[in-house]
């Protein structure tokens, strides 16, 4: 009787048979399933508003100049004497909420992402090397691991910007040094498993170069759990981004991000002016559940455990 991995490897070599990659039959499945399209769907236009919120944001926040103070803690769908609609209305410093917003995403998006991508290229690969090198540098390498896991993420990024300082940089390294345990952890088990396969001990008796194993063979055959894991990462970062600016700890000021955002409205709701703080609290939550409902999807389709 086979186990569910044979069954999985079975189905891709059907695929392959068929004429179809895995990857081409993965995405078809995705393609298939109604909610990781949707969180899709929701993710690519919160990118583009993020991207283009030049040309779609009524006003630039970090404009000084476009800022009436006068124009402050207005209620959504005012219309200014002289200007546009406030769609979600004004903080206290007048500053127009959809575009507070807009400008927000491209932040949040921006370290979320590039953390993300940096901490799975910087963790990836320590993780390989801990599978491959031997027993004493793997058990150097997880030993950190296990260190830095055995810690709160939220006070790991805590005691790093004590020390570095406020700034979108800072905020990117901090991010880094926390997320990219996750990464090792995951890459060295899915390395193990390959490791263990025949085509590494035929690349192996080639005499290869080390380096060129891993990232010629192990790398490319251990990419669809660390897509996962990179996709929730993601919206982890994001999270703990905007938890970092909420607690005053995160961007600057002159640079909000929509936790920045949350907490310059969270003194304003006990005076009525809910909108404040409630746009850009709904934003970080319609972006986060986004990317968790495209990394389920992803983690069901490319888990071999989950194929019949």
């Amino acid at each position: 009787m086979r186990n569910d991995t044979d069954a999985g490897n079975g189905a891709a070599a059907v695929a392959v048979v068929k004429g179809e990659s895995p990857w081409r039959q993965s995405m078809q499945e995705f393609c298939e399933s109604k909610t990781g399209v949707a969180g899709l769907i929701v993710f690519v236009i919160m990118v583009l508003a993020a991207i283009f919120a030049s040309w779609i944001a009524p006003q630039d926040p970090y404009d000084l100049n476009q800022l009436d103070i006068l124009n402050g803690n207005m209620p959504p769908g005012t219309v200014a004497a002289g200007s546009y609609t406030y769609l979600l209305g004004t903080d206290p410093q007048g500053r127009d909420i959809f575009s507070g917003i807009l400008y927000g995403l491209r932040i949040s998006l921006s370290v979320g992402v590039g953390s993300a991508l940096f901490a799975c290229v910087i963790g990836s690969l320590l993780g390989l090397i801990a599978a491959y090198a031997g027993p004493k540098v793997e058990a150097a390498i997880m030993r950190i691991v296990d260190l830095q896991l055995s810690f709160p993420s939220i006070l790991v990024a805590l005691m790093i910007l004590a020390v570095l300082g406020k700034g979108i940089m800072n905020v990117v390294i901090a991010l880094v040094l926390v997320e990219w345990a996750y990464y090792a952890r995951v890459a060295r088990a899915s390395a193990m498993v390959e490791r263990s396969r025949d085509y590494i001990a035929a690349v192996e008796c080639l005499s290869i170069p080390r380096w060129r194993v891993i990232v010629r063979h192990l790398l490319p055959n251990c990419l669809p759990p660390l897509i996962v894991i990179a996709t929730m990462q993601i919206s982890r970062a994001i999270a703990l981004e905007a938890t970092l600016s909420f607690l005053g700890l995160g961007v600057p000021v002159t640079e909000p991000s929509l936790g920045l955002l949350i907490a310059n409205g969270y003194t304003q709701m006990i005076s009525g002016q809910y909108w404040i703080c409630l746009y850009p609290g709904l934003a970080l939550v319609a972006i986060i559940v986004a990317i968790n409902l495209v990394g389920d999807q992803l983690r069901d389709i490319l888990n071999p455990r989950n194929r019949k």
